[in-house]
Order: structure tokens, then sequence, then C-alpha cells
């Protein structure tokens, strides 16, 4: 009797081809994501912002094209930050995995991978305005842990690349990615420390009064916004980490006398309260990108008129600790009826650093990209002509005045209400100008004359009501604002780029 005979065609089972061609992917994985980690809590200790995803990550929000950038504030709002992080972190784990099947065939090959992409996060983290010798260390020790990671696994994978990883090497591997999730872990916790601000806010020499009663109408934004809840639309991925007593303002340019100012310096002068309402300019018509505080700090014009600016200039280029420019009227900060600040308080207390600290511009009248740098650490008097801001080179307007708005507030967008008297209520802004009145019309109806909450004063928005006997059926509510002047916002529907939004806030609701 014949036995059946047993060829070999020099393939292997593709069960056997997957298990081995997941277990190089997960080796370069591995092995990526225990040198990040160790990158991060390295740069957590030395610098911050030298990260290697939050580097690449601000390397790709500055080359992104600007129409890119206008579309992911509108699309994710403050998460867009989050979103383009966690896409660099899904790219580079990709190719983490292509990284481990080309070590798969020859080591050098996947090291190779490795190397170039810890090579990019140096380059990243190297090219940052603010980077010194620091900055390659992180990435330095990405490499080292990465590489070195993806050496020893590979070698512990098993007898046979070929046959899948041992169960040796899915514990090694398994080991590396929990020692990288660990590092990241606790370079998150230190880092979180780190970034809490201890001290006292000095008191303000005249303080302000406290701000008008709320409106009792439910849904209607508190005028004053928590800092925890102010928005925050800026270029770092990552808060800046300055410290305090080693910060310093420089006024420089053209001025007759240029200037250094330390943080003792600046908190031993006679501190000013000014309540202002901000906006960013990317803001839709309705949009939640707006907060009023209390800002505490000293006037620029004092710190400008020590430096003695030179006739003929008319712009002061304003940069932050990252790098970051912002281009400011110079008439605007040396106004005496506009409280232009370097604040170092915010709602009483010390700017938290995610808004600025220790030190900020706040500039009643003008959008944040203005007038607002946070983490401000230098003040250069120029020109329009001679100098170009972060954005104003991506397209967007050099002065940015704000443009007033009233938003309803309540009741939301396509709300299901019950017929009966219905408060509608909101905000309105007019910066620098001041807030008259609010007036809304329900469908095509007359234009009718709000309730208004108590005045802060013109930099500062206001709250605003109106009862309505609403019947049955789908209603378009609008709201306009009335300057203090008697002016009514304009109706002419624009976009935010490239100088604001503006445009009648409508909201569409049912009634049943």
């Amino acid at each position: 009797m014949t036995e059946p005979s047993e060829t070999y065609s020099g393939t292997e089972p593709p069960s056997m081809k997957t298990r081995a061609y997941l277990g190089s992917a997960l080796i370069g994985i591995a092995a990526t994501v225990a040198g990040a980690g160790a990158g991060h809590l390295i740069a957590v200790l030395v610098r911050a912002d030298a990260s290697p995803p939050y580097a690449v990550g601000s390397a790709v929000v500055d080359a992104t094209p600007e129409p890119v950038k206008s579309w992911a504030i509108r699309t994710f709002g403050s998460a867009d930050k989050l979103v383009l992080l966690s896409g660099v972190v899904i790219v580079t784990l990709l190719l983490a995995a292509v990284a481990g099947l080309l070590a798969r065939r020859r080591l050098s090959y996947g090291l190779g991978l490795l190397g170039v992409m810890v090579a990019i996060a140096g380059w990243a983290a190297l090219a940052r305005p603010s980077a010194d010798l620091l900055s390659v260390v992180p990435s330095l020790v990405t490499a080292g842990v990465g590489l070195g990671a993806m050496t020893a696994l590979h070698r512990g994978a098993g007898e046979s690349a070929d046959e899948g990883l041992s169960r040796r090497g899915v514990m090694l591997a398994g080991a590396a990615l929990g020692i990288g999730a660990v590092a990241a872990a606790v370079g998150r916790s230190v880092g979180s420390v780190a970034n809490r601000v201890a001290g006292a806010l000095p008191k303000p020499a005249r303080p302000l009064p406290a701000l008008p009663a709320e409106l009792p109408v439910p849904g209607i934004t508190a005028l004053r916004t928590p800092a925890s809840d102010f928005y925050r639309v800026d270029t770092a991925l990552i808060v800046p980490r300055v410290d305090a007593s080693s910060w310093e303002l420089v006024i420089d340019g053209e001025v007759e006398q240029p200037q250094r100012f330390s943080y003792a310096d600046i908190t031993a002068m006679p501190m000013v309260e000014a309540d202002v309402t901000l906006c960013c300019v990317s803001n839709e018509v309705g949009g939640e990108y707006a907060g009023g505080a209390r800002w505490t700090g000293v006037p620029v014009r004092e710190l400008l008129a020590r430096a003695k600016p030179k006739p003929g200039n008319d712009q002061v280029l304003s940069t932050s600790t990252d790098g970051y420019t912002s281009s400011t009227p110079l008439a605007a900060l040396v106004d005496p009826q506009r409280a232009a600040l370097l604040a170092i308080g915010m709602n009483g207390e010390l700017l938290p650093r995610d808004h600025g600290y220790p030190a900020r511009l706040v500039t009643p009248g003008l959008y944040g990209y203005v007038g607002a740098t946070k983490w401000v650490t230098r003040l250069t008097v120029t020109t329009y002509a001679g100098r170009k801001a972060y954005w104003t080179v991506r397209g967007w307007a050099e002065r940015g005045p704000i443009k007033p708005s009233a938003r309803i507030d309540t009741p939301q967008p396509l709300a299901s209400l019950k017929a009966g008297t219905i408060a509608i209520g909101g905000t309105a802004w007019a910066q620098h100008l001041g807030v008259r009145a609010v007036q809304v019309q329900i469908d095509d109806g007359p234009w009718q004359q709000a309730r208004m909450g108590g005045d802060a004063g013109i930099d500062y928005w206001r709250q605003w009501w109106l009862p309505w006997s609403a019947q049955p059926g789908q209603h378009r509510l609008r709201a306009r604002c009335v300057y203090a002047s008697g002016t009514l916002q304009t109706d002419v529907r624009a976009e935010p780029f490239p100088d604001g939004a503006s445009g009648y806030h409508e909201v569409v609701v049912n009634v049943r």
C-alpha cells in the first residue's frame, strides 16, 4: 500500500503568515511606543514643547494651509488640537507597524525607518523659534529607547520570525508597550503638577465694583466666564511652561529707550482692573468663541511710554515665548480711553498657564489674534509695512477690530417648545463701542426691543431677554445689537476669514 506523499510548496500557511506579519507589526509599534513614552517623559522634565508628538504636531500646524486650519476650528472647535495630535499618533503607529514589517526581512530596514521618524521629530523640535540645545534631548532619548527596543524585541521574538512571535516575544512586546504607556502617563501627571500656578495676585489700586446682577433667565450665558470654561484658540499644542522668576518682557524696535521688565518689576507696579470681553476671529455668527473676564495688570501705554516709541510707527509686534507673533495697532495700545493691559490676573487670580501665565496682552475691541497674545515676552515697535505677524502672513486682516454682534443663547436651535410664554435671551457685544440695545425679530414681524441686563462698560458684553408668546408651528428668531451711538450692527453675512464673521444670528425652533 502506497502512503500519501507530502510535498512542501515553499510557502507558509496563510494563518502562519498572518501571525508572522502581525507579530512583526506589533514589534514596531511596541518599540515606537516605548521610545515615544520615554521621550515624552524626558521632555516634561527638560522642555515640554520638544516632546516628539507635540513637536511634529506643531510643525504640521505651521505647514497647514489657512483654509484647512479654519475648517478644523469650525468643525472640531476647542478639540482641534486633540484631533491633530490623534492624527499624528495614528500616522506614527502606522509607520511603526511598517518599520516592524521591514525589520522582519532585515533589521536594518526597520531601524532605518524608525531613525527617519525620530530625525523628523528632532528637526521639528529644533525648528521651533524658542528651541535651544535641550530641545533635541527628548528625540535622542526616543531614538535610544525605540531603536534599542526594536533590536531587543526582534532578537527575542522566537527562533524564527517567519513563524510569528513566540510567547516570550509577545510578553516582551507587551512589556515594551506597557513601559511606553506608563512613561507617557507619568510624564502627563508630572506635567499637570508643573502647570499649576502658585502665588497671590497683587491687589488693584482701585478695585472695580461688582458686575451687574445676572438676568434670571435660564440658558443665558453668565456675565463672567470662569477660566476653566474660557475659550482657548491658539497655535500652542502644548501649554508653554514659563518660570515667572526668569520671565521678562522686552520692549524694543523703533524706540528711543529699549526696556526690560522682570515679573517682579511688573507686579511691583500699581495694578489696574478691566472688565473685557474677548472674541476669536474664527468665531462664527452665534458661536461660542467669546468670553468675559475681569483682567488685572498694568496699562500697556505706561510701559510703552518708558520706551518712547519713535514717530512714524503704527504697529506693535508682540512675540510669545513659543515664537508666535501678533500685530497690534500702536494707537490702540497707547490710547488712554482704551484699557489695553499687560495682564497677569484673570477673575481675581493669577493667570492660568493655558491662558497666558505669567503675562498676556488684553486689548479691548480687537480680536484675540491681533490684541491678546498669550505668554508674551516681547513688544517690538515697528510698522505694518515692515513686519508681518503669524496670522497676517496667512492672509488674515492686519488690524482686526471686533464686529459687534448679538447672540441668541436660549432657546437652542431646533428646540421643541411648548406653546405659551417663552424667554428669548442671550448676550451682545460691541467692545470699545458699547451696547445700547438689542432688538429681536420673530419670523418676518417687526423688530422688538429686548429687555437689557446691567451695563458693565463699553468693553463688556450685556445680557438681554424678550418674553415671547409662542404659537404652534416652526418659527425663525433673529437678534441684532445697537451700538451706544445708535448704529445698528450690519446684516451683511460674512465668513470669519479674513476679518471676522458678521450678520444677524438666527435660530429656528418648533413650537407644539
